[in-house]
């Protein structure tokens, strides 16, 4: 789990880099709201379209190679982003470093999910290790960006590059007679599972509106300076930090379902009082807030997804850490569009009241039944290898 949640910290660092990024791109290149927008929007399509695909992969073939390679893409991208002035090659640069997430997630979530076991809480650790990295983010991010310039995210390729490296190693010490296919046990729920999704892709739209503009927020309406504005998006991801936690916890006491319930309705108070705040000071608590209650029912609806999926759990992966997650960027256009017309303060508004899709499809998950779901490798034997296999379980 160490392993996995490190590298869902270094992988997920590369995502929250182009929030960070956002608005320098919009005070240094003259990119317009839309335009900016447009950089989620890219590095969305990167990540989410290939998920389903690359996790059917993941359940059938163990590709210890994808995990690495992916994390190494993600940061190229993201790095080189900042190097170029051309809206199209920006663009296209953050594609690819979705295109990386999205070879990341799928196969690390099936693993992560076999170290984890049946507990929440040991889940809720990878999970966290995203939050990490979309926290440290705008904490190194902002000030490099703010000294140096955009060129400065060049500095962050080396740690994806890295972290790829030591994924291989862990591969190749934790080596076992490889395994051709992947089978595993369990009965799937697909309306349960559609239900789910569909809940993530409405927290989805809250999440990326928040990464996306409320720094630009702090900026715009409340006259901060653009490191306040860091400062704001540093502390709304670090609280996404404590609040996935705080949920892996609460779900091994209380149920995983209730656990997501009671995370959705309580979004909608703490983005109004945020809102409500206009002192650039006062407020910085309330985004804390925020982003631990936003984040409670995250590790627990990747926890969720798979118990609901068991016979697929790096198709789940990639819905829920992956598809279902990056949706949310689709409606930032439209987003920006409501920026440009009536500021940054106008897209929260409106992001402020979304999560009541997320109360009212939440009513319709209910808890999994728990049967053996743990997956079982058929070895071949063969000089190639890849990670043991656990027993098999009934």
């Amino acid at each position: 789990m160490r392993v996995w949640a490190s590298a869902h910290a270094v992988d997920d660092f590369y995502q929250g880099l182009v929030p960070a990024a956002v608005p320098y791109f919009v005070l240094e290149r003259d990119f317009s709201y839309v335009q900016a927008s447009g950089l989620a929007l890219a590095a969305t399509l990167g990540s989410a379209l290939p998920q389903v695909p690359i996790g059917l992969l993941a359940d059938r073939y163990r590709m210890r190679w994808m995990s690495p390679l992916g994390v190494s893409l993600a940061g190229i991208g993201a790095g080189l982003s900042g190097l170029v002035s051309s809206y199209p090659v920006v663009f296209a640069l953050l594609l690819l470093a979705g295109a990386g997430v999205a070879m990341f997630h799928p196969p690390a979530g099936r693993d992560a999910r076999r170290a984890a076991g049946g507990s929440a809480t040991a889940m809720s650790y990878f999970a966290a290790g995203g939050s990490v990295g979309f926290f440290v983010a705008p904490a190194l991010v902002t000030p490099a960006l703010d000294n140096f310039g955009m060129g400065a995210t060049a500095l962050f390729v080396p740690p994806a590059v890295l972290m790829g490296f030591i994924l291989l190693r862990h591969h190749h010490r934790s080596a076992a007679p490889v395994a051709r296919k992947v089978q595993h046990q369990g009965v799937d729920r697909p309306g349960l599972f559609a239900a789910l999704t569909a809940v993530e892709v409405v927290r989805s739209t809250v999440s990326t509106g928040l990464n996306t503009f409320i720094s630009l927020y702090w900026i715009r309406h409340l006259a901060a300076s653009s490191g306040l504005g860091g400062t704001a998006l540093a502390l709304e991801l670090g609280g996404g930090v404590l609040g996935t936690l705080l949920g892996g916890r609460l779900a091994d006491r209380m149920g995983m379902v209730r656990t997501v319930q009671i995370g959705n309705a309580a979004m909608l108070p703490a983005l109004w009082l945020m809102l409500i705040c206009d002192d650039r000071y006062y407020a910085l608590p309330l985004a804390l807030l925020v982003g631990l209650i936003s984040n409670i029912p995250f590790a627990v609806l990747i926890k969720l997804g798979q118990d609901y999926l068991p016979s697929r759990p790096g198709t789940a992966a990639g819905v829920t850490l992956g598809l279902a997650v990056s949706a949310g960027g689709l409606f930032m256009p439209l987003l920006g569009s409501v920026a440009t017309h009536h500021g940054p303060r106008g897209a929260l508004m409106v992001l402020a009241t979304v999560p009541v899709l997320a109360v009212l499809l939440s009513t319709a998950l209910r808890e999994p039944a728990h049967h053996g779901t743990e997956p079982v490798e058929h070895a071949r034997s063969s000089p190639e290898s890849v990670e043991d296999a656990p027993p098999a379980t009934t």
